[in-house]
């Protein structure tokens, strides 16, 4: 068992490797934009917002100034908070893998730039947060909404071992966030990350489907 043979720490992305968060997401994307007059319609141009902190996209794609970014974020979460995260699915095959995981004594922690209230309700609401040691995300400021600061915390508050962690994700942020900490990572193409993406950033290992993370992780299908 590739994982449990070297690592003690799992950490999980949650937005795009644990469930797919699609339509909350874009939809309130959807919903801010609107507040600013910008009518955005197409759902599949807003996937990369799916992972990188809420305030990078919105600069990045719309030149939003900072305080722009602000308000927007304020206006995503007032769809989000009541409709949005709910409008999200688990991956199949997810749940038997943290169940096996944790049999084996693998200590579970989700690592999210989603603020950790928010993460704190998906997971409750997908039944899976009994899995998990830690739920750690950002903080509703900003605060740790960047994965290698999220990670850096992480790793001091619990103590924990870079060599004996590895970080899984389907952005580049997650992979660059293990990387500035000394933490090996796996990339998961299931999610919205490419795979060209994933291993530029400097992956140590990347699967293209849930199975595949079954495989790598417990050398088995779970």
């Amino acid at each position: 068992m590739i994982v449990t043979e070297q690592y003690k720490n799992i950490l999980f992305d949650l937005d795009g490797t644990l469930t797919d968060p699609k339509v909350g997401i874009t939809k309130s994307v959807i919903y801010a934009l609107s507040k600013f007059n910008i009518i955005e319609n197409d759902a599949e141009l807003l996937k990369s917002f799916i992972g990188p902190p809420l305030a990078t996209s919105f600069e990045r794609y719309y030149g939003f100034t900072t305080e722009q970014c602000n308000n927007a974020i304020k206006y995503y979460r007032e769809y989000f908070s009541e409709t949005g995260i709910y409008e999200n699915t688990i991956y199949s095959g997810i749940e038997n893998i943290l169940k096996e995981l944790k049999k084996l004594k693998i200590q579970l922690i989700v690592a999210t730039s989603k603020p950790t209230i928010y993460a704190k309700i998906t997971t409750d609401y997908f039944k899976i947060t009994k899995y998990f040691k830690h739920i750690e995300g950002s903080q509703l400021d900003g605060k740790y909404s960047d994965k290698s600061e999220l990670l850096e915390n992480i790793l001091n508050t619990y103590n924990l071992n870079p060599n004996k962690s590895i970080m899984i994700g389907d952005r580049e942020h997650d992979i660059i966030g293990a990387k500035n900490n000394q933490i090996d990572s796996i990339g998961v193409g299931y999610g919205y990350g490419s795979k060209e993406e994933l291993t530029k950033s400097g992956s140590k290992y990347y699967v293209n489907s849930v199975s595949d993370l079954a495989d790598l992780l417990l050398e088995k299908n779970v």
